[in-house]
């Protein structure tokens, strides 16, 4: 004959040890031990699903800002009221100088034209930076200096406008200044 169980808690009686640990987790939930839960597939495929939005939308973030290219200003907002040296700069033009040039020149008059240069990074003929400086003697609205990091060899700007040049081309200069 089997053996039967009784609950310590209220002393009912049971006739075996199934019915005492149905009737502890129904009536005295406290009693029974928990049982760990193995771990789920839902949670390693949602964990997962996360882990891959955030990777991408990093990789996202990372590639958008590695590809934005350096190009000179072409507007006005945020310039400084102050003027380069000279129209022929050996240094770079701060960008909000260049924006203030862009709006008039030399703080009065018409808006300037700066034909930027990056030699740096690209393999520019010996006489490239003469050539360039000659626009700035022939036009006194003109300024030519180089644009360090800039993502092109030649950049002409004017007020909301610019060209990128990959080759010295003294018509598409001479074109751009006039018109």
């Amino acid at each position: 004959m089997a053996e039967r169980t009784r609950c310590e808690i209220c002393n009912r009686e049971f006739k075996d040890s199934d019915g005492l640990a149905a009737h502890n987790k129904a009536k005295h939930p406290e009693r029974v031990p928990k049982e760990k839960k193995p771990f789920l597939v839902k949670k390693i495929r949602n964990w997962s699903i996360f882990i891959l939005i955030v990777l991408v939308v990093v990789l996202g973030i990372y590639f958008s800002i590695t590809n934005i290219k350096t190009l000179p200003p072409i507007s006005a907002q945020g310039h400084i009221e102050d003027s380069p040296p000279s129209h022929i700069m050996g240094e770079p033009i701060l960008e909000a100088v260049q924006k203030h040039m862009l709006e008039h020149v030399d703080g009065a008059g018409r808006p300037g034209i700066i034909i930027n240069y990056n030699c740096k990074d690209y393999k520019c003929e010996d006489d490239l930076i003469e050539k360039l400086e000659a626009f700035a003697t022939k036009y006194d609205y003109v300024y030519v200096a180089p644009f360090k990091g800039m993502d092109a060899k030649i950049a002409l700007i004017k007020l909301n406008k610019i060209e990128v040049l990959k080759e010295f081309n003294n018509e598409t200069i001479e074109k751009f200044i006039l018109y």
